[in-house]
């Protein structure tokens, strides 16, 4: 285990942040290959505009903003990671013009190598910057990987 006050945790992610994105040209050779999708009068925003998030119509009123999106450390600190991930995730919500609800989580991290309080103060981040917004974690799934990665849905 690894001291939580000398870990760097930028040390150990290949690039940082969106980074760690295919590019839009590599990406968009790749989507071009794929089936389109099932036709749907009531999606407002798919695949085609590549956005920051879908948009479905449930109803004459209402309409669901999905999203997700992940993030690597930017930043050494835990809790500041966490934070960041967190509202990086839900700022696609607020650039659709919706008002972001409930979250799920996805986290990656090397679980034999680092501290596990390393981990809890990601996740405390995450949920105090989530908190903040209103938004309710309501669940999520971990994967125990070399490199330290939050993800938001």
């Amino acid at each position: 285990m690894t001291d939580t006050n000398q870990i760097k945790l930028t040390s150990l992610s290949s690039k940082g942040g969106c980074g760690c994105k295919i590019g839009p040209a590599d990406l968009a050779q790749v989507l071009r290959e794929l089936p389109s999708t099932l036709p749907n009068p009531d999606l407002l925003v798919g695949l085609d505009t590549s956005d920051d998030a879908g948009v479905y119509r449930l109803n004459d009123e209402m309409a669901l903003v999905q999203t997700v999106d992940f993030f690597t450390p930017i930043v050494d600190d835990p809790y500041s990671f966490g934070q960041i991930a967190a509202a990086n995730a839900i700022s696609d919500v607020y650039a659709m013009g919706g008002k972001p609800l409930t979250a799920l989580n996805i986290v990656a991290f090397p679980i034999a190598k680092l501290d596990k309080q390393i981990l809890t103060d990601i996740l405390r981040g995450a949920g105090d910057k989530l908190k903040e917004a209103g938004v309710t974690l309501v669940g999520g799934h971990s994967i125990d990987d070399k490199e330290p990665n939050l993800v938001l849905l």
